[in-house]
């Protein structure tokens, strides 16, 4: 009987596994591979990439909005087992976990000249590279096929879905397997790998993700616990962890490397979507009104809260996080001054020691910011110069665990020091201080368990901003059908704005989930979409129309 192997795509000219090549690949058959150390750290080395890791689009939540876009599936209420993201969702997954399965299936072939210690790294890490697709999966689709071996054409006609506990148990007894037999660190040549601490943090994140609480707590302690051996630490400035200087940090325990010269970068277009319109962009790719609304002033309230707020001035006194993430308005950005108040019909360039034409206002340039906002978090001058984007791509950081901890004891009802701690370090980072320098930052003090779970929330959001991390926080606290209900909110048109209310009308009203409310504003605003999202079913994703034509053995999500 003939076995139905995936093919493995693997790498050309990659010596040992001093590092991750990141160039175009070619192929090779299981029939003549996986017969020695090389082809078998090839076989891993090309599931480090990006189609197999990256987190949701932020697009999904209401952090972000694209204006060329208007709506996707999924804000726009139109998911269907048709749906093209979702069908390429499920085959990376599934493209990766038959890779890894034909790798576990055959790498003894390369026994008698590998080192068991390189074989059982090897091994840890295809592993945990398994089970985060599985990880993935089960929080997006619920129950799914569990495949572990490599099957024949004729078996995969008859396989099933696998219970969603089932494949949690098998998850996390993978990761367990990684925990014990990754090492904490590499040498400085091959800082991007799987390690123990990666291993613990897929772990906590799933768990977090599924509810199992005791299990998310103990797996971001391991995480802290490394941290405290000076295994991981959150990186001194917040903004620059996002730029090339923070590739290095500490603070990261999973990302995949991206170089233009290796021809691993987004190009032109998306860079033009992300940055101004006076630096050659086009403005498109948006922070929400929603997500600037959702950083709280330096008294730590929200805006509705605090007598620090002034909708009149919507950066002073805000959580520092907000000017990293979002360009201030009346600073300079990528060689401009950023204003884009209606009648500012010229800016400052200080790139051209002029002023110039602002392209950036509404009035200038129809397609200008529809929010008034752009974000600057993760971009530099660079971006505009060179029109690519080539910054590695951070998937889970130290941050992440800190309040995964903290957001899992508070679930258990187990606010203590520790959790306070936990957060308040994420905290004073962003203050560029110390958790113990009370007096310079909004310390957390409450043990209350409801005004705890709201700040781990709200930190969460703001901290993890266009990492995301969003879309799934929505889905598993059930927000969905509230935060994504709403309209994304945008400038009126110039000819429409009353100028003594720029740029905001009044103070947004923030709900007990810290969801805004814009509909007492009336024309002061401008809806520029309705968001939609169906509770009946979006909380799962649809099986793929495909997979289920090919095989009717797979069953459907309810009311898909």
């Amino acid at each position: 009987m003939k076995k139905f192997y995936l093919i493995i795509i693997i790498s050309v000219g990659l010596s040992a596994c001093n590092k991750l090549d990141l160039n175009p690949l070619s192929e090779a058959s299981t029939g003549n591979f996986y017969s020695n150390q090389t082809e078998l750290e090839l076989a891993v080395n090309d599931l480090y990439r990006l189609v197999f890791w990256g987190n949701d689009n932020e697009l999904f939540g209401d952090n972000e909005w694209h204006r060329g876009q208007l709506t996707n599936a999924v804000i726009g209420g139109t998911m269907n087992a048709d749906d093209a993201a979702v069908q390429t969702y499920w085959l990376n997954c599934y493209k990766a976990i038959a890779r890894a399965n034909s790798f576990l299936a055959n790498k003894d072939k390369a026994a008698a000249n590998t080192p068991a210690a390189v074989m059982l790294r090897l091994e840890a890490e295809m592993r945990l590279i398994r089970a985060n697709q599985y990880a993935k999966l089960v929080t997006h689709f619920g129950d799914v096929p569990l495949l572990t071996t490599t099957l024949t054409l004729e078996e995969s006609y008859g396989i099933t879905r696998t219970g969603k506990d089932q494949v949690l148990d098998f998850i996390f007894k993978e990761l367990d397997f990684a925990i014990a037999n990754l090492p904490e660190t590499y040498a400085q040549a091959e800082v991007k790998r799987l390690t123990k601490g990666a291993a613990l943090a897929v772990k906590a994140r799933t768990a977090l993700y599924v509810g199992k609480y005791d299990v998310a707590r103990d797996a971001a302690k391991a995480v802290m616990d490394l941290g405290a051996a000076n295994v991981y630490s959150l990186n001194a400035s917040y903004s620059q962890l996002f730029l090339k200087a923070g590739e290095t940090s500490k603070e990261l325990i999973i990302s995949i490397p991206r170089d233009q010269a290796q021809q691993v970068f987004n190009g032109a277009g998306y860079v033009q979507d992300n940055i101004s319109r006076n630096a050659g962009g086009f403005g498109a790719q948006l922070p929400t009104r929603d997500i600037v609304d959702a950083y709280e002033c330096t008294d730590g309230k929200p805006i509705d809260e605090s007598p620090l707020y002034d909708p009149k001035q919507p950066f002073k006194n805000r959580d520092p996080r907000l000017t990293a993430t979002v360009v201030e308005f009346n600073t300079q950005w990528l060689g401009y001054n950023y204003t884009p108040h209606p009648d500012s019909l010229t800016v400052y360039s200080s790139k051209q020691n002029k002023s110039v034409s602002n392209k950036d206002s509404r009035a200038v340039a129809a397609f200008a910011s529809y929010t008034g906002f752009l974000w600057k978090k993760g971009i530099d001058q660079t971006w505009a110069d060179r029109l690519a984007e080539d910054n590695d791509a951070i998937i889970i950081r130290y941050a992440e665990m800190l309040l995964t901890y903290a957001e899992a004891k508070v679930e258990l009802g187990e606010a203590d020091a520790t959790v306070l701690d936990a957060i308040n370090q994420v905290r004073a980072r962003a203050y560029g201080v110390t958790a113990a320098q009370t007096t310079l930052y909004p310390a957390v003090t409450t043990t209350d368990l409801t005004e705890l779970r709201k700040v781990v929330r709200r930190e969460r959001r703001v901290e993890f901003a266009k990492e995301g991390l969003r879309y799934m926080d929505l889905i598993r606290w059930h927000l969905a059908e509230k935060a994504l209900t709403k309209p994304v909110i945008g400038l009126p048109d110039p000819a429409n704005q009353n100028r003594s209310k720029w740029p905001f009308p009044g103070i947004t009203p923030l709900d007990d989930d810290g969801i805004a409310d814009y509909s007492g504003f009336g024309s002061d605003v401008k809806a520029l979409i309705e968001r939609k999202f169906d509770k009946n079913k979006q909380y799962l994703w649809p099986i793929p129309a495909v997979e289920r034509r090919v095989n009717p053995n797979i069953t459907q999500n309810l009311n898909y």
